[in-house]
């Protein structure tokens, strides 16, 4: 499976964590750095299996 990059942003109520090469909207949440990156892989796990890996997008075009 392709690498997805995820920035994981420091707020002033917790941790806002995204990837980068998926279409649509996802975001993770938490209190902490780890409680964020794991929301955001378990939503992107979710993404891919609902909408399939197509939606990821081809860094190669």
């Amino acid at each position: 499976m392709k690498q997805i990059k995820i920035i994981v942003e420091k707020h002033s109520d917790g941790y806002v964590a995204y990837p980068l090469g998926i279409k649509g909207a996802i975001v993770g949440q938490g209190d902490t750095y780890e409680e964020a990156l794991a929301d955001i892989k378990s939503a992107i796990r979710c993404y891919i299996e609902i909408f399939g890996k197509e939606m990821l997008e081809d860094d190669s075009v």
